[in-house]
Order: C-alpha cells, then structure tokens, then sequence
C-alpha cells in the first residue's frame, strides 16, 4: 500500500473489529466503559477521541505525510484550531488573498485576545521578510488564493520562516493531498475544509488538521478537545467514503475545466481566464513545482458588453452556489456574493472586477457544461 490511489481506498488499518467489515463501523457512543479503575484504555469519551474518527484522522494523516491528523467540524473549525495554537500577544503574517472567512476570524475574534496578523502578498518572500515582527510565530497562507488563483511557493516560504523559526502553515482546500502535500515542501502545518474535495458531494461539513511535529499535534490535539468542534462519528464516515474516489474525481473535474478553457480562449465574451494550470497562464511553474495540477476552479472575467448578473442567472447546469471541490457544477460572481462586503474601489484593488466569474467544474459531460456556458453567453450579450 505505498501508491496515493490505494491509500485513499485502504487507510491505516485499525484491527477495531472481529467482523470482517471491509469499511470501518460507525461508532456512536458517547462514553467508554473502562475495564477496571486505572486501567489505560484508548478511548472514553467522545469529544476526546472516536474509533470511526480516528481512521480517518490517520487516514489524513497518512495521505500528507503527517504524524497526527485531526478531524473538526467545519473548515473553519479547523481554520480556528491551527490559530488557537498562538497566545496574547502573538503576531503572524498572513497572506493578503486568504479565505474572506480567514480574515473574519483573525479580524473579529482573534484581534480581541490579542493575536495580531500582517496581510502580505506571499508570493514575494522579501515582502514576508519584511513584515516579520519580534513576536512573529507563523506564516499563514493558500497556496492557489480564491477567486485569482494566485500561486504562492510553499517551499520558498518555508524556507524564509525555518530561517526565522516561524511556523508555516499552508490551508490546501483547494488543491487536496492528491494534488500537493505541503509537509513534504517544508509546512508544519496543514488544514482543510474537507467539506469540498476531501467529502466531495455537497453533503457535510468537515474539517481537518495536520501535522508532521509531534509537540505541534499535542498542541493541537489540546484546541480540539478543550474547544469539543469534533467531526461527529457519522460525518467521520461520510469524509471517509468521499475520499475513496478523491482522485478520479479531481482528474475528470481537471479534465473538465481544460475542455471548457479551450472552448473560452477564442471566445470575444471572455476577456481573461485564471487558471494556473495551463502552459502560460501566472504562477504555472511555480504550481508545477509543487502539485500535479490546478483543481477544479477557475475564474474568467467577461468582456465589458456581456452582463455578469444576466449571465450567471442564465446559467442551468452550473448552479448559483459558493463552496467548491464536489460532484456538481457552482457558479459565483465574486463582487456581489463572496466579497460583497467591499467597496467597488476594495474589490477593485483586490482584482475583483464587476465581471469576474469563478466556476467550480464539477464532474458532468463536458459537452453538456459547455453548453450550458454557450447558452448563457447567448443570453447575456
């Protein structure tokens, strides 16, 4: 069991059972008996530890090349558990694209106890170098950034903050391990929101957390059970199935975005496309360095004469929905859902323009996706 494929069908073996099950049980009870008084046993109580959790936290471990791996309720319970890690205090750097969520957390809740962050274009490790404070302690960042798909060298950072002795902490959402495994470039690090390529079907929120530093995992073992946002036994399995097909889902969703990114360049509808994936796109060597490919998101800015609004609302197969990462087709307009929140002139210093689009292929025909972008262009010039 040394390949990614059979590790995603096979995860560690538990020896939980004397049934012969091919798939681990869902174990939902709460408390564990203990076979007498001092006796060490594994488990006793839910919120600390769960057999049907546990497989998949070794799992995700396992597939990024960790030594601990934990499971949590949410991508932003995961998000909050890397963080909980830092005291008052405490200053790290953050990249200046991160999860508009991200942001929300480190400006609304962690600012009030006292953990500072410096937003900087990762990209540039002299600008990471530069930002870096006495009481700086991570270096926080995406990879491939939402809705631009900005490229950051997660070994060039790495790299500036081992120099430091700062903490590298990668979110790879939205490239999943079969793409990149941020530990082996040098991250400490590495959370999920696993309700989008990890689950994969639009059906449960789930987060994860890993590492491949022992400390670090009893650190964050400690924010997982002091604050209880575990995966729940049931949603353990659920993150569970959807990894058996990660990767054949991944390599038809690719597929699928570079049929449809052939189909747009000749296009006078499409003004620019984002995706680094592709031989000349930004950031392509710098992703082929580090990952396999480029995920199932891209964005596209539409030519001034097509209406952005129209179009979106045309669309059919594409569905008017954020998240990203499952089965099905999303659509979003960035300026009027995820980063409403800014001004015109913010969303424009930001690169979000009134026509940028981003699609999240899911794993429908492509000749049916294409249609369903061609018929909206129809509608919308």
């Amino acid at each position: 069991m040394t390949e990614f494929n059979t590790r995603l069908v096979h995860g560690p073996v538990q020896n939980d059972n004397q049934t012969g099950a091919v798939n681990v049980p869902i174990y939902t009870s709460t408390t564990y008996r203990y076979p007498k008084i001092g006796a060490a046993v594994q488990y006793d109580y839910g919120r600390s530890g769960n057999p049907t959790r546990q497989y998949l936290e070794d799992q995700l471990a396992a597939l990024e090349h960790g030594t601990r791996g934990l499971a949590l309720s949410s991508g932003m319970a995961a998000i909050h558990t890397a963080l909980a890690i830092f005291k008052a205090g405490d200053h790290i750097i953050v990249g200046d694209q991160i999860y508009g969520g991200t942001f929300r957390l480190l400006n609304q809740f962690f600012e009030r106890w006292g953990l500072s962050a410096t937003p900087v274009d990762t990209r540039d490790p002299a600008a990471i170098e530069r930002a870096i404070q006495p009481n700086t302690k991570a270096v926080y960042f995406e990879p491939v950034t939402n809705p631009l798909l900005q490229v950051t060298s997660i070994a060039a950072v790495a790299k500036v903050a081992k120099k430091h002795d700062l903490l590298t902490i990668v979110d790879n959402t939205f490239l999943s391990p079969y793409l990149c495994q941020p530990l082996t470039l040098g991250a400490d690090i590495v959370i999920h929101s696993a309700t989008k390529y990890l689950a994969g079907h639009s059906d449960v929120s789930a987060g994860a957390v890993i590492t491949n530093d022992e400390k670090l995992g009893d650190r964050l073992y400690f924010v997982q059970n002091a604050l209880g946002a575990v995966l729940s036994p049931e949603d353990s399995n659920l993150v569970r199935r959807g990894l058996q097909t990660l990767s054949v889902r991944m390599d038809r969703q690719q597929a699928n975005v570079k049929a449809i990114i052939a189909h747009l360049q000749p296009l006078p509808a499409v003004k620019k496309i984002y995706y680094p994936g592709l031989p000349g796109q930004p950031g392509y060597e710098t992703l082929s360095s580090q990952a396999k490919g480029a995920g199932g998101v891209l964005s596209i800015e539409l030519a001034d004469n097509v209406d952005a609004v129209k179009f979106v609302d045309s669309l059919q197969l594409f569905q008017l929905a954020v998240s990203l990462g499952s089965v099905e087709s999303l659509v979003e307009l960035p300026s009027k859902m995820s980063h409403a929140e800014l001004s015109p002139a913010e969303q424009l210093k930001a690169g979000i323009t009134p026509g940028l689009i981003r699609l999240a292929v899911g794993i429908e025909d492509q000749r049916d996706l294409i249609a369903d972008l061609d018929q909206a262009f129809a509608k919308a010039i």
